[in-house]
């Protein structure tokens, strides 16, 4: 575990509740030698200050999902307002808490990304819907046979999505069951759907898969994707290998059971 935070007091709290709950905890006082520690001793997670000296947090997200795909990280911040959390989501984040918070829920946010982004009863076969393959076991998204690159959060919520097709799912739905929250912020939700729309649709404002049902949430409609899919080809930037994610139904099972 690494915490990059330039505030004495906050990174010896946070330290103290991540050893206490079994985690060894790696710390550094920078975004420059956060990342050089990250090099060094490869964590499983980072908690990530916003505001940092030498390279902001932001930045720093950045560089994390370029060198380390889809590493873990949880933003910490004192800036609550939306368009700063939806910043921190947007560059690569998997979580993101805002300053005062209370150090078990951090570590029960630890915890459940974690969980995540190491699930290890991931059922065997390969899932088909429209021009979409998934595969859970190999942590994997194709359209049209081209690997889609993306961060854990977006593998969970697309996979999420594939397993139910042409239904329709409330954002409160998938921040609980993508997120494992009970409650948070629906923007959240939002800023990752804009994220994939980036990269499955060839017009990202006028979805023909992902697509918004106002007033309730979004669906999923596997359609022939020729006519309005991305190619396929993404770029690996702010982006990284995937995690899986697992429901009881689906679309078809062309590959083994479920």
């Amino acid at each position: 575990m690494l915490v990059i935070e330039d505030d004495p007091m906050v990174c010896e709290v946070v330290g103290q509740y991540l050893r206490s709950a079994g985690f060894v905890v790696d710390e550094a006082v920078d975004g420059l030698a956060g990342l050089r520690r990250a090099e060094a001793v490869p964590p499983d997670l980072v908690v990530l200050d916003r505001m940092l000296p030498l390279l902001d947090g932001i930045e720093v997200c950045r560089r994390i999902r370029q060198n380390w795909g889809a590493l873990p990280v949880i933003m910490l911040t004192a800036l609550g307002e939306e368009e700063h959390r939806i910043a921190g989501l947007e560059a690569g984040a998997d979580d993101y808490l805002v300053k005062p918070f209370s150090p078990r829920e951090l570590v029960l946010r630890v915890q459940s990304v974690l969980r995540r982004s190491r699930s290890e009863s991931i059922p065997e076969g390969i899932l088909e819907a429209g021009e979409f393959t998934l595969n859970l076991a190999a942590h994997q998204i194709r359209l049209r046979g081209t690997p889609l690159v993306l961060t854990a959060r977006e593998f969970d919520l697309l996979a999420y999505l594939i397993w139910r097709p042409s239904k329709v799912l409330t954002r409160e739905e998938l921040l609980r069951s993508v997120w494992g929250w009970e409650f948070g912020d629906l923007s959240t939700v939002t800023v990752h759907v804009r994220r994939l729309r980036e990269k499955i649709e060839a017009d990202p404002a006028h979805p023909l898969v992902l697509n918004t049902v106002w007033g309730v949430g979004y669906r999923f409609d596997p359609v022939p994707l020729g006519a309005g899919a991305a190619d396929g080809t993404v770029s690996a930037e702010n982006a990284g290998t995937a995690r899986g994610a697992q429901s009881a139904d689906g679309p078809k099972n062309a590959g083994g059971t479920t």
